[in-house]
């Protein structure tokens, strides 16, 4: 057990980090998986998945966890893959600070706090692999995905920089930018946007009605939908390579996403993309 690679994944009560958790085992990795709510624990734990609660707006349970992979582990961290976020749809005219600053905590904050906090370990190691689960919309974008839109380019800029700092240092930093991938994101933001926007008495509660059938399954089907296996398959590569590519974009808009806006020029791809939808 000791000469396993260890790993740690975040967000794995379902979608891409229950699947990654999984499939990581199954290649060989001692994975230590986090969720945010005690009923999700069961399920990892049945099928051998060391399993913690960890929330990344509370600094003191990623503390917590990183102490007790470490002594599980004998001060051994191989690999970090951050994974849990969520996404707080919403115009920005109509986002409250403090509905923005939630976004930041559990996706940008929160993420920062346990990569620093797992760098030591691997220092002392002399290698490491940090991978984060970023979008498409960290790179394009996207109306209505403000907040969302916002966590991710500020990730998408402190990982790279942070990849540059690491050079020499045995440690690789990775950006996977997912397209739409089936999972219960959206059904999650349908909650947030519920929650926290007055669809009602908005200048945008027209557009509204057409963002809320997206996310509650009655609007068209995204037809480039991919499983998380998609994301698995291009986080091994990021995991095993010798040299790990800095951005791995996953699914046909992704790709075509990044493709476009090296290509067009500023203003006609952002016109573009407003009527992108």
């Amino acid at each position: 057990m000791a000469e396993q690679r260890t790993i740690v994944v975040t967000g794995c009560s379902s979608g891409i980090g229950a699947h990654c958790a999984r499939a990581l085992k199954a290649d060989g990795w001692r994975v230590f998986a986090t969720v945010r709510k005690p009923d999700d624990l069961k399920g990892l734990e049945a099928e051998g998945i060391e399993a913690f609660l960890m929330d990344y707006a509370r600094t003191e349970t990623i503390s917590d966890l990183v102490g007790a992979v470490l002594e599980r582990s004998g001060g051994r961290i191989d690999a970090l893959f951050n994974n849990g976020a969520y996404g707080q749809p919403g115009a920005v005219e109509d986002l409250s600070t403090a509905t923005l600053r939630a976004q930041f905590e559990a996706n940008f904050f929160g993420w920062h706090e346990l990569t620093r906090q797992v760098l030591p370990p691997m220092r002392k190691r002399g290698h490491g692999r940090i991978v984060q689960c970023s979008s498409i919309l960290g790179v394009v974008p996207y109306r209505y995905r403000g907040a969302y839109t916002a966590s991710k380019f500020a990730l998408e800029g402190l990982s790279i920089t942070l990849r540059m700092e690491l050079q020499g240092s045995g440690i690789h930093v990775s950006l996977i930018e997912p397209g739409p991938i089936a999972t219960r994101f959206t059904a999650n933001a349908l909650a947030k946007i519920k929650e926290h926007i007055d669809l009602e008495n908005s200048p945008y509660a027209v557009d509204y009605i057409r963002q809320l059938a997206r996310l509650d399954g009655s609007g068209p089907v995204n037809r480039h939908k991919l499983g998380p296996e998609a994301v698995y398959s291009v986080l091994k590569h990021a995991l095993n390579s010798k040299n790990p590519r800095p951005h791995y974009p996953v699914t046909t808009p992704a790709k075509q996403g990044m493709f476009l806006k090296r290509l067009l020029p500023a203003d006609l791809f952002y016109r573009l993309m407003r009527w992108t939808d």
